[in-house]
């Protein structure tokens, strides 16, 4: 069986940070995800969903996503149900999510770090907004984190065959 829900949308309002009794952190959140068509006045419209994360992912949801913020939400969906106050039982439906993303950076939002730049700023962000693409230089270990550009042949230098050896097959 599978259960498995990929969300992307934006935060209808700040996340809620609580900690359980025994310390674990859990922050709620709710993300607004528009519809793929348009209802019959043309206007596009969105499903709120309810979310819920836990320990450091929690923590850092609530410290770096803000009401209006884009996340990508990886998780499950859960059910549940319990007695209200009225006695008439509340039937819940929530995300709880495995990895939430940060799409786009606190600037966007308006917020800016102490520095006035976002998260920080520093030379190195600067020099990564210019070229968000690192490149990958032919014969170098992967942990120097030069990656490839997806539109450019990492190959387009080199003369002659390229050797492939059994290890490097990922099957």
């Amino acid at each position: 069986m599978i259960n498995r829900v990929v969300l992307v949308g934006r935060l209808t309002k700040d996340p809620e940070l609580r900690y359980t009794p025994s310390g674990v952190a859990m922050a709620r959140f709710t993300l607004a995800v528009n519809r793929t068509f348009s209802n019959q006045q043309g206007e596009r419209e969105a499903d709120f969903i309810n979310c819920v994360v836990w320990r450091k992912q929690a923590e850092n949801t609530a410290n770096f996503l803000k009401k209006g913020s884009l996340a990508g939400v990886e998780g499950r969906i859960q059910t549940g149900s319990y007695e209200g106050q009225d006695g008439k039982r509340v039937y819940t439906t929530d995300v709880v999510a495995d990895s939430v993303q940060f799409l786009e950076p606190r600037s966007s939002s308006g917020d800016r770090g102490q520095s006035g730049q976002p998260y920080g700023g520093g030379q190195q962000q600067q020099q990564q907004q210019q070229n968000p693409y690192p490149t990958y230089q032919q014969n170098q270990p992967m942990n120097q984190q030069n990656y490839t550009r997806v539109d450019e042949d990492p190959f387009a230098n080199s003369s002659g065959p390229i050797e492939v050896s059994d290890d490097d097959l990922p099957f």
